[in-house]
């Protein structure tokens, strides 16, 4: 490696890619067009980046198996920053077997942590957790350390474990120091926020409230019955009940705890429950069947009592909390995906939430004629930002994947 290449290498790792560009601008040999558009996505330009890393790609030898591997996992990280997010895996896999094979374990480990954020950004929450406790990061650079710790920051909070969170981010501040990246200590800085802002309401007995992380972590091992909306659980001491699944169900129960100590009218259960307006014996027989269903998953936590007028929820122990969401409404999830910032298109925002492509561009358009998001580009290359950063805290409205019982 020429003293050029060398010296820009390390103005990249020192996160000044200005630098890196004064000493290989006008270079057109392959690892000078790499190290151009690792530069250029450092500075933002990043369709720029990924046709120089396109470029360096095809310039390289076969036999420069882990330079092509390099530029496959700066173009990934690219896709992901763009939320480009079908098609990463596999390239990815590969890059990162390419880095294993030549004993390349920084890249191996910095391929492995773009693969966990894709994981993250799908709601595939256990998963990313899994594949990150069998990273060893010990010798890993002080970087990619604070990659890691934030990851497992976001992975705490996505689990509300408020502990686990705090020492992730204190862990990642400090190696965001280390580093000497200016990019990576206002990252760590703005995570900061997620403790202060609200990230759900708290219902209880017709009243509510704004409740922080902490909060809510409280409540998980409460002697009250929490009816979770933001998971769709419920539970009391720590033993939940799942209700992702059986969203009639998880209706009747809230609309059951919002009304509590009082009952709730077969009227108003069937209208939530089965969304209909004029109620016949077809619903109510519907209704008698339901909320059996719902007294067997219930039976550890709460009882379900018939009242002269309707139904009333009654726990075991303690009162009823509902754990609302900080915003309900249909494009929630979509607004708490954009909140991070990055554009993301339509087929992103579909893949992350589960949804068909058509059914997010209606939302879209509703969110642009609001005034709360706007669309950068035209046809595919179009890209969707919120309009502004949102005044909550986005964890309980980020899509989770659930897997089918």
């Amino acid at each position: 490696m020429d003293t050029l290449i060398a010296s820009a290498a390390r103005a990249l790792n020192a996160g000044d890619p200005l630098a890196a560009l004064k000493r290989v601008a006008l270079r057109q040999d392959p690892r000078a067009l790499a190290l151009r558009g690792i530069a250029m996505a450092q500075l933002g330009e990043l369709k720029t980046a990924r046709a120089l890393l396109r470029r360096a790609v095809r310039a390289f030898a076969p036999a420069e198996r882990t330079e092509r591997a390099r530029c496959i996992a700066a173009e990934a990280e690219i896709a992901l920053a763009v939320r480009d997010l079908r098609g990463l895996n596999p390239a990815l896999n590969r890059a990162r077997r390419t880095f294993e094979a030549m004993g390349d374990h920084e890249n191996a480990l910095h391929t492995a942590l773009i693969a966990i954020r894709q994981q993250l950004l799908l709601g595939r929450v256990h998963e990313a957790s899994e594949t990150l406790s069998t990273l060893k990061m010990t010798t890993a650079s002080a970087m990619l350390k604070a990659r890691s710790e934030l990851i497992a920051f976001e992975i705490a909070l996505r689990k509300v474990k408020v502990i686990p969170a705090k020492a992730a981010l204190e862990a990642a501040r400090i190696a965001a120091t280390q580093s000497g990246i200016a990019a990576l200590c206002a990252e760590v800085q703005y995570a900061e926020r997620a403790f202060q802002l609200p990230a759900a309401r708290l219902v209880s007995a017709g009243r509510e409230r704004p409740l922080v992380i902490a909060e809510i972590e409280a409540l998980s091992t409460s002697e009250h019955l929490v009816v979770d909306a933001c998971r769709r659980t419920a539970r009391v001491h720590g033993v939940e009940v799942e209700f992702a699944r059986r969203p009639v169900l998880f209706a009747l129960l809230r609309t059951l705890a919002e009304s509590w100590p009082g009952d709730a009218t077969r009227e108003l259960l069937c209208e939530r429950a089965f969304r209909a307006r004029r109620i016949d014996e077809s619903h109510r027989a519907r209704l008698r069947v339901e909320l059996g269903r719902l007294r067997k998953e219930l039976s550890t936590l709460a009882g379900v009592q018939a009242t002269p007028s309707g139904f009333a929820l009654v726990p075991h122990s303690g009162s009823v909390l509902v754990l609302a969401p900080p915003v309900e409404s249909d494009d929630a999830a979509v607004i708490a995906l954009m909140a991070d910032g990055e554009a993301w298109s339509t087929s992103a925002l579909a893949l992350a939430l589960d949804l068909s492509q058509r059914t997010v561009q209606r939302v879209l358009a509703d969110l642009m004629a609001a005034g709360k998001a706007r669309a950068l580009g035209n046809g595919r290359t179009r890209r969707w930002l919120a309009a502004s950063v949102s005044e909550f805290a986005t964890m309980l409205l980020l899509p989770t994947f659930v897997e089918s019982r």
